[in-house]
């Protein structure tokens, strides 16, 4: 796996800070850098010397996460702890990729998100991170295995709703999503066509017959990053637009 240089890295970070940032001292780059190698690899991807500014970036902006608004409809607890939601229409940048695992193709179409979010876009500046990241994915006729091409979608904070900024990578896509109702339940750890296909089951034997849910198409939504132990998931059921 390519390593990148601590004067490689000191260079992109200079470029990407804002002006009232500090900059991030070496070690503690090389320490960040090494980590996300290492997460990248247990998802079966390459980590590539340009994620090194994002990376920063991202990392110096953790703290400030805007949360993607929803209404909630109705609530179901106990051991059918699940909830239904109302998102409204929002405007989401998008990307769809179609690798041979699942984990690859949300950690290559992320890759690209972050940089459109670390000013690869037409206002040179970053746009600030919300919660949660979506992916959108379908199952095979037999409902067994995962289709290959997943997108991936990440919602434009407030700011930028009515004018989004315009990404400077073809492959990202910016999206006016409809109101979207879904049955959702949370479940905590790392995100794999396995353990997506098991929460899936799950929710089916919770919920029984519903009709007016799709069951080929279905949305997980991710609230922390992949390096977070048991880190926040959920699986969302589509409701049928009426």
């Amino acid at each position: 796996m390519a390593r990148i240089t601590l004067e490689e890295l000191n260079e992109m970070d200079d470029e990407d800070l804002d002006e009232d940032e500090e900059p991030m001292g070496g070690e503690e780059q090389t320490r960040l850098f090494s980590h996300w190698e290492t997460v990248a690899s247990t998802h079966h991807v390459t980590l590539p010397q340009d994620m090194a500014g994002p990376i920063v970036q991202m990392t110096q902006h953790n703290q400030t996460r805007e949360p993607v608004p929803f209404t909630i409809l109705s609530q179901h607890e106990k051991e059918k702890a699940y909830e239904e939601r109302l998102y409204p229409p929002k405007k989401w940048a998008c990307i769809t990729r179609g690798e041979p695992k699942y984990e690859q193709s949300i950690s290559m179409g992320f890759m690209k998100l972050m940089r459109y979010i670390c000013k690869e876009n037409s206002l040179r500046r970053h746009l600030g991170m919300t919660v949660p990241v979506v992916t959108e994915i379908h199952l095979n006729k037999e409902g067994t295995g995962l289709l290959q091409d997943v997108i991936t979608g990440y919602c434009l904070p407030e700011e930028f709703q009515p004018n989004p900024p315009l990404p400077m990578d073809p492959e990202i896509q910016v999206i006016e999503r409809a109101p979207l109702q879904v049955i959702t339940r949370v479940f905590y750890g790392s995100t794999t066509e396995e353990t997506i296909l098991q929460e899936i089951h799950l929710l089916w034997e919770l919920l029984g017959s519903t009709d007016n849910v799709l069951h080929e198409t279905y949305m997980v939504a991710t609230y922390e990053n992949p390096g977070v132990p048991n880190r926040r998931n959920e699986i969302w059921f589509i409701r049928r637009a009426n």
